[in-house]
C-alpha cells in the first residue's frame, strides 16, 4: 500500500520504485524485480593513447541539431565518422573497458556488477528524476528541487517508450512504463504543491539548478 507523508503544508503519496537512499522498495521489486544499480569505483586513470580521432564537441553537435527534430538533417551537422574510424574508436573502447574491468576484478568485485543494462539505465533516469523532484536525497545532503531538470528527465524518459516501442521485453517495457508513470504523477503532485500559497513556517524549495 501507498504511504503518504505530511511534508511543507502538502501531502505526497509515496508510490516510488526506490527508497530515498536508492534501493529498490520491496513491493516494487515483487513487480518488476530489475537489477540493483551500484555506484562505480573510482575512475581510473585512463591509458595514453598514441593515435586520437579529433572529434566536434559535444556542445557542437547538440547545438546543429533544430529544436524541432523534423527528420531532417542541417548542412551545419558534420558528416558521421567513417566505417574505419568507428572500428578505430570501438576497438579503442574495448582495450580500455577490458583494462578497466581487470582493475576492478583485482580489487575483489565482479566487473559484471557495472555493466550497463537496459534496467539499470531506466533506474538511473528514474531516481535523477526523483532526486530533482526532491523526493530523493544523497546520503548525508538535503533534498534540493530543480523542477526544469526534473521535465527533462521524465521527457528523456518518455523518448525512450516512443523510440524504442514494440522493441521490448515484456519486463523491460513494465519496468518503462511503471518508470514514467510514477515520476510524471510525483512531478504533478511537487508542481501543484509548488504553486499553492506558501505555508505560515513551510519551507521553500529552489526552482532550477
Amino acid at each position: 500500500m501507498a504511504e503518504k507523508r505530511q511534508e511543507s503544508g502538502f501531502t505526497v503519496t509515496d508510490r516510488r520504485l526506490f527508497t530515498e537512499d536508492g534501493e529498490l522498495r520491496k513491493d516494487a521489486a515483487e513487480q518488476t524485480a530489475p537489477p540493483q544499480t551500484t555506484t562505480p569505483p573510482a575512475a581510473a586513470p585512463v591509458p595514453n593513447q598514441t593515435a586520437a580521432t579529433e572529434t566536434a564537441p559535444a556542445a557542437n553537435l547538440v547545438a546543429a541539431f533544430p529544436a524541432a527534430d523534423d527528420g531532417a538533417a542541417g548542412p551545419e551537422i558534420p558528416p558521421a565518422p567513417t566505417a574505419s574510424e568507428q572500428q578505430a574508436q570501438a576497438d579503442a573502447y574495448r582495450a580500455s573497458s577490458k583494462d578497466l574491468d581487470s582493475r576492478v576484478e583485482l580489487s575483489g568485485r565482479s566487473a559484471k556488477e557495472f555493466e550497463m543494462t537496459f534496467a539499470r539505465f531506466l533506474a538511473s533516469l528514474y531516481m535523477t528524476a526523483m532526486l530533482q523532484l526532491g523526493l530523493m536525497h544523497e546520503q548525508g545532503s538535503q533534498p534540493r528541487i530543480d523542477i526544469m531538470g526534473a521535465r527533462q528527465s521524465i521527457d528523456t524518459l518518455s523518448l525512450i517508450a516512443e523510440k524504442t516501442k514494440g522493441n521490448l521485453t515484456p519486463t523491460e517495457e513494465a519496468f518503462l512504463q511503471n518508470s514514467l508513470y510514477e515520476v510524471r504523477m510525483a512531478y504533478v503532485e511537487v508542481t501543484n504543491a509548488l504553486s499553492r500559497p506558501p505555508q505560515p513556517g513551510a519551507a521553500t524549495g529552489t526552482i532550477g539548478r
